[in-house]
This record gives structure tokens, sequence and C-alpha cells, in this order.
């Protein structure tokens, strides 16, 4: 008899650390964070122009409030970013990033989030996590070997994603001759890369919005069961971009919750370990109640 098929709800995945973090239990391998189903990410951007929040965070007040409500409505991670990747924009120094995430990291450090440091460059990371951080999250798919010697000096789990090019030109005229081999190639390829130069575990990203037309994202979306299918934890982060404005007619981003519920729902439903986003609570409600239906024979709590 063919046994069945996992149910999307009820799959497992793990981080491993290398070191003692949040909500994780000692193994032979290391210090795992696991769970069950799609988990959600919340979103911190501490950026005086991120493209749907810039400017809400900036001050360590602000920022701390917002991470303590993601994580007490049921975030698995916080991501904090100090550098705006939004289509046009323009890098900042390392030392002011680092002014940006630092004071954030620690604090919630000394609360006991598990944090996740969005960044690109090698010695913001290496600072971030001395300050805290346990995860980093590189939109530049840990091309630079010294992110991934960061990394491994720290036995620290990284995030890979794939993007054509460079936020400030990466939507100029994206291009590829098959978008799905070529994005998904690239995410096997560098985790086994990552993974042999002695990172402890990886999460993989397709970048939807980072050198993509709408019709490249959702042809990742569409293909996801087999990326999903694949060893590693798979991360999509869709919330408030303009795919959804392009889908739905949505040109305000901070308007995009609805639509980024919709496409976070179905990637969870096609095997999607965790989902980015700003609107925190209201994805781990969406998630919980979607888990809820994909049980049979659940009978709820009250």
């Amino acid at each position: 008899m063919t046994p069945k098929p996992e149910r999307w709800s009820q799959r497992q995945h793990r981080l491993t650390f290398g070191f003692r973090v949040p909500g994780g239990e000692r193994s032979a391998a290391g210090w795992q964070v696991t769970w069950t189903g799609c988990a959600v990410m919340g979103v911190l951007n501490v950026t005086p122009d991120s493209f749907s929040d810039g400017g809400k965070y900036t001050s360590r007040e602000a920022a701390v409030a917002q991470a303590r409500a993601m994580r007490d409505a049921g975030a698995l991670i916080i991501d904090v970013g100090g550098e705006s990747t939004r289509p046009g924009s323009e890098p900042v120094p390392a030392a002011v990033e680092l002014d940006r995430v630092r004071p954030v990291l620690r604090a919630l450090a000394a609360e006991g989030v598990l944090l996740s440091v969005d960044t690109m460059k090698p010695e913001v990371a290496a600072e971030a996590l001395r300050a805290g951080a346990h995860l980093i999250n590189d939109v530049r798919g840990l091309r630079d070997s010294e992110m991934v010697r960061v990394c491994a000096d720290a036995a620290a789990p990284a995030c890979i994603m794939h993007m054509q090019g460079e936020p400030r030109t990466m939507q100029r005229a994206p291009h590829y001759e098959d978008v799905v081999a070529e994005v998904y190639g690239f995410l096997h390829r560098q985790a086994q890369l990552v993974l042999s130069a002695g990172v402890p575990s990886v999460l993989l990203d397709p970048g939807l919005g980072f050198g993509k037309t709408p019709a490249h994202n959702l042809a990742l979306l569409h293909a996801l069961p087999g990326l999903t299918a694949g060893p590693h934890p798979v991360l999509v982060g869709v919330s408030r971009k303009r795919l959804i404005d392009t889908l739905a007619g949505v040109p305000r981003a901070a308007d995009r919750d609805p639509g980024s519920l919709a496409l976070h729902l179905y990637a969870a439903r096609h095997g999607a370990a965790a989902v980015r986003a700003h609107a925190a609570a209201a994805h781990v409600q969406a998630l919980r109640v979607e888990a809820a239906l994909d049980t049979p024979g659940i009978v709820p709590a009250r």
C-alpha cells in the first residue's frame, strides 16, 4: 500500500544551532529548534525607509515593543533589519546598520527572543551574532565566502535567499531562461556549499520580488512543492510586496495584508516551513485555523 503523503500541518521542521538558543533542545547535533507546520517569522524593520513601515520602529523602545507583541502573538522568530532592500534602495554603511540593529538585538536577546538579523554584510552579521542574534538572513544567499565563514565560525544557521542583481537595480529587467530551474538549482547548490563549510543548518528562500517579474514569482509559487519536498525548511516572504498590487490592485503597501495572508496560506499548504510577515499576529491566527482545517477529526479547544 502506498503511504499517504504527509500533511503540511503535521510536518516537523528544525534548525540546528551550535549554541544555546531560546526554545531549543540539546541534541547530538547541537541545539535544535523544532516546530510543526508553518511558523511565522515576524518582520522588524528598524530603518527609516522600509517600503511599508519605514520609520515606525527606528527608536529602540518602539522596536522592542513591536517585537514583544509579535513574539507574544506566536511568532517563532523575529527578523531584525537595519538596511532597506526594497527595489531601488541605496546601501548604507555598516556602522549605520549596526547602530540601528545592535541595541534592539541586545534588548531582545536579554528577553529570550529567538532572533534573526537581515543583513548582506559579513561584518554586520558577525557583530549582530555577538549582540545576541541567532540566525543570519542574507538576501545575497551567502555568495560572499566571508559571510559563510562568519556563520560557520559562530555555528549559526543561515537563510539562503535567491536574488538576481542587487536591490538598487534588481527590478529593472529580470530575465531567466527557466526561473524555477535556475532559482531552485541555486538554492540546492548553495545549501550544499554552505553546509559543507560548517554552517549547521539552513533555511531556503526563493526570494519572491527580488529580481523577479510577477510571472516569475507566480511560477516559483506554483512550483513550491518541488522545493519544500527537499531536506531543508523553506521560508516564503511575500508580505506586502508589489505582486499583491499586480494581482489585486492594492497600490499602498500598508493595505496589502489580506493579499499577504492569501499568498502565505498557499505557501503553507504547499509545504513552506515558515512565512516572513509584517502582520505577525494575523498570520499566526490564520495559520492556526488553516492547520485545524487540515487535521481531520480535530476537536476545538473551546
